[in-house]
């Protein structure tokens, strides 16, 4: 007895034939075509159970259609299937109605098991929602790889709840983009999206940032001050580094977690709140647990929906997209696209990229703004990168999750180079030596971030314009603005 039938759609004749063969071996009746047209006249007079499309057809587009199909038959499960494999795929698939989003290449069994699924579900009408143009351009997330797929698709599924959902990666995955994602693709987009860093906050003004105060709460508190809580109010509020809030802090975000609602600091009359809780970390919460460092209970309550991004190592595929992606906005921001040449390319691949996507953004950008040829080579990026494999230990320190500060690498740096000389010390010269080797980085970070700009270089280093331009000569440092190196 057949399991229904299914109806595929795909312009590749080798994954029409290899469908047909496992849907017909798994006990389904199939019907195959290669444009939408058909596809659509079958859906419109009522035959198959289950739909199985590609995204891209001869004819047509499986997007433009999916929602008359929703319209005609509402409890017909859609599997759209796309070799694009972009994070703007899975969203326009989960708002035009379908059931679920497979990219390119993708399992066969999970299909089978997907299809099985779909169809033994209780029938139920889901509301399309199709993309504005200004969506469909956007591109929030960038890769292609199989580890980027899995986010995307667990992001479509979540988009439209008001799930809390627990984002873990180390420094510079972009957690604050997928937070911001999730707000503005979610259905609180027309609501604020207010963001606070747990780490960046004294301790004891964190209940005051979060929850806000009243006049005369505390010494300086000279008027009422809303809090993040209230400033989210109907949208999405994003904690940062949820880690490095204090245990009392942790109480009372729980208890407005429990309750759904807070007290300002000094008030005594409850607020109610309406916000969804989209938290980050960078540390191994279960750890500071085990430390009494961080509630158990909260732990559940913020890790209903837990997401880990992989650091840029575990995606080394996604890099020649990352650097288009980047390369364009350094474009847009006035700055000189570059090429890169295959071999530099090879090697930014293969580097570990301990700053994860942050790390090489700031290396697009410093490219664009300091070199003046049209094609980056090998050459350059092993020049670019050379200061950033020498912190071999700093990279392991990031892997692990904990923060590192400029003080942290330096005393990293030194320990190991110490180290380097058994029981005999450096030659004699060494602060010297220190200063010197550490004063290009910081100029040529200064210059990067200042887009070449040596005037605002300057006030941001805190030296004056002369200073800065005779230390560019001594270091060698050649600065390309406008078409011509300054």
């Amino acid at each position: 007895m057949s399991k229904g039938t299914i109806l595929i759609a795909d312009d590749d004749a080798a994954i029409r034939t290899v469908l047909n063969q496992a849907f017909s071996r798994a006990g389904f009746e199939v019907r195959v075509t290669s444009n939408v047209a058909t596809l659509w006249r079958w859906v419109s007079s009522g035959e198959g159970d289950l739909v199985v499309s590609d995204v891209v057809m001869p004819d047509d587009n499986i997007f433009d259609v999916l929602p008359r199909m929703k319209k005609a038959r509402p409890d017909l499960p859609v599997i759209v299937m796309s070799a694009q494999n972009t994070f703007m795929t899975a969203i326009r698939a989960s708002e035009a109605g379908a059931y679920e989003y497979l990219p390119k290449p993708f399992d066969l069994a999970e299909l089978i098991r997907i299809a099985g699924r779909a169809l033994a579900e209780p029938k139920k009408e889901k509301t399309p929602r199709r993309a504005e143009p200004q969506e469909q351009e956007s591109m929030p997330l960038v890769g292609r790889s199989a580890a980027m797929q899995d986010i995307y698709r667990v992001l479509a599924r979540i988009m439209q709840t008001d799930l809390t959902v627990m984002i873990v990666g180390e420094s510079g995955t972009g957690k604050e983009l997928v937070a911001r994602a999730l707000h503005e693709y979610g259905k609180r987009r027309s609501g604020p999206f207010v963001a606070i860093n747990m780490a960046a906050i004294p301790r004891d003004l964190i209940e005051s940032e979060l929850f806000g105060h009243e006049k005369g709460a505390f010494t300086g508190a000279q008027a009422r001050s809303s809090g993040r809580f209230e400033q989210a109010e109907g949208g999405t509020l994003f904690l940062d580094e949820i880690g490095d809030m204090p245990m009392e802090a942790q109480t009372r975000l729980l208890r407005v977690l429990q309750q759904g609602e807070y007290m300002t600091v000094g008030g005594r009359t409850p607020i109610r709140t309406d916000v969804r809780i989209v938290a980050a970390t960078n540390k191994d919460l279960r750890t500071l647990i085990n430390q009494g460092l961080f509630r158990e209970d909260l732990f559940y309550r913020l890790n209903v929906v837990p997401l880990r991004l992989p650091p840029l190592r575990e995606r080394a595929e996604d890099v020649p997209d990352l650097v288009r992606h980047f390369m364009r906005i350094a474009s847009k921001d006035g700055l000189d696209a570059k090429r890169i040449s295959p071999d530099a390319m090879d090697q930014m691949k293969s580097y570990p990229w301990p700053g994860n996507v942050r790390e090489l953004e700031n290396l697009v950008r410093r490219l664009s703004a300091l070199y003046a040829q049209e094609e980056i080579t090998a050459e350059v990026i092993e020049q670019e990168l050379r200061i950033d494999q020498r912190a071999g230990p700093i990279a392991e320190s990031i892997a692990a999750g904990e923060p590192e500060t400029i003080a942290r690498a330096v005393e990293r740096n030194l320990n190991t180079y110490f180290t380097s000389f058994g029981e005999n010390l450096p030659p004699p010269g060494l602060y010297h030596r220190v200063i010197a080797e550490a004063e290009k980085p910081l100029l040529l970070a200064a210059l990067a971030a200042t887009r070449g700009n040596q005037i605002r270089a300057a006030e941001l280093l805190g030296v004056n314009r002369n200073t800065l331009r005779k230390k560019i000569r001594d270091l060698g440092i050649a600065v390309y603005r406008g078409g011509r190196l300054t």
